[in-house]
């Protein structure tokens, strides 16, 4: 019997791997809706493939566009941001949530509040949110599996394990690629250079919180909302290799670790099948082939953006909403060429120190506190732009 799929952001590095996981499963996924942002034209053609019900695009300008290019196919077609929450409404299986940034919250709430499973690639869900979103899921009994590598592998590794018997989980970061670079070099990184990621091919905006290290910061504020651990149990090691995705090390020292290919579609497969094995089109790892397995300990003096998201961890209280919706508008202000790469974290931890000093920072009670608290944070930050701007 066919599992019913809902896509939500189908155009992106993992919308693209997860329509390729679908598709090479043959008939086990009957595909209700899928959406994008604006890419109209990817958004037809990966609908037409996986011959879903129905297509939505965010960006209702590219409405026209999206129609066209499903003319005689039966596919339905619509646009809007309430359109897409009118389809993540709708009871599924399993919804992926791949819409990059705070505009997932909404769809993958009402995906939970319509008892579908979450397969969660969204990181604004529990970063902006974490508390108010684990409690929903709690309450509509819907499981919540993660995507991203590094909470997969957690996942598997925790899997029927007594927290009791833990005492450290670790996630591993590439170190991205500017892990090498000294301190005074890091403010003349360009945008190019950021993206540009050692290991694995992602969006721009991801790609900079890698080089920043936010991204590792974000993943261990995301790790303690959806397994429910202390931040003091929380580390990061640095592994260029990307092949040991999570560590967790017990009170008796084992270390037991999850390793694999840098591949996101492995990843997929395993939530999207949860809970079988299927064989993926995934390469085996090869460890002789790999060598060499090499860590080292971050470094927060050259990038102090880990260090300002793992204190919005221990803080809790609203500051990781904050942190992340300032870093978002720092991230796309360097992708613009407005601020340098090493603003980014200056920015946040000024959006952080007015927030505290306004008494914001009191953790959201629901989606909608969440979205409030980042839109005040968003505002805080735009103001820092200007300034810095008018000074420069």
């Amino acid at each position: 019997m066919s599992r019913r799929i809902t896509l939500l952001g189908a155009t992106g590095s993992i919308g693209t791997s997860t329509a390729d996981v679908i598709e090479r499963a043959g008939d086990r996924f009957e595909v209700n809706a899928i959406t994008a942002h604006s890419n109209a034209a990817k958004l037809a053609e990966t609908a037409r493939r996986l011959r879903a019900r129905r297509a939505i695009v965010a960006d209702e300008a590219h409405l026209k566009t999206l129609r066209d290019a499903l003319f005689g196919s039966g596919i339905a077609a619509a646009a809007g941001a309430s359109a897409i929450e009118e389809a993540a409404s709708e009871p599924v299986d399993i919804v992926l949530s791949a819409i990059v940034g705070a505009a997932g919250l909404k769809p993958t709430a009402a995906a939970i509040r319509a008892g579908s499973d979450i397969a969660l690639a969204n990181k604004e869900c529990l970063i902006c949110a974490g508390t108010a979103f684990m409690a929903l899921a709690r309450e509509h009994g819907v499981q919540v599996l993660p995507v991203d590598s590094e909470h997969n592998a957690l996942y598997q590794l925790l899997d029927r394990r007594d927290p009791a018997d833990i005492r450290t989980y670790t996630l591993t970061a590439s170190g991205g690629p500017f892990r090498s670079w000294p301190a005074e070099r890091l403010a003349e990184a360009t945008p190019q250079q950021a993206v540009a990621h050692p290991t694995w091919s992602m969006g721009a905006k991801i790609s900079v919180d890698s080089a920043t290290l936010m991204n590792k910061g974000l993943e261990l504020i995301e790790a303690h909302h959806l397994f429910g651990l202390d931040p003091d149990a929380l580390d990061v090691l640095v592994h260029p290799q990307s092949v040991v995705h999570a560590l967790i090390t017990f009170r008796d020292g084992s270390i037991h670790a999850e390793l694999g290919a840098a591949d996101m579609r492995r990843a997929i497969g395993y939530c999207l099948h949860w809970p079988e094995r299927v064989r993926e089109p995934v390469a085996t790892l090869d460890l002789a082939a790999v060598a060499q397995l090499t860590f080292e300990r971050a470094d927060m003096e050259r990038f102090p953006a880990l260090r300002l998201a793992m204190e919005a961890l221990r803080h809790q209280s609203g500051a990781s909403t904050v942190l992340n919706a300032a870093n978002e508008i720092a991230v796309e202000a360097f992708l613009k060429g407005g601020v340098g790469f090493t603003e980014i974290p200056k920015i946040v931890e000024i959006a952080l120190t007015a927030a505290e000093s306004e008494g914001l920072l009191v953790e959201p009670a629901s989606v909608e506190e969440a979205l409030e608290l980042d839109a005040i944070a968003r505002r805080i930050a735009r103001a820092d732009l200007k300034r810095r701007s008018a000074a420069a």
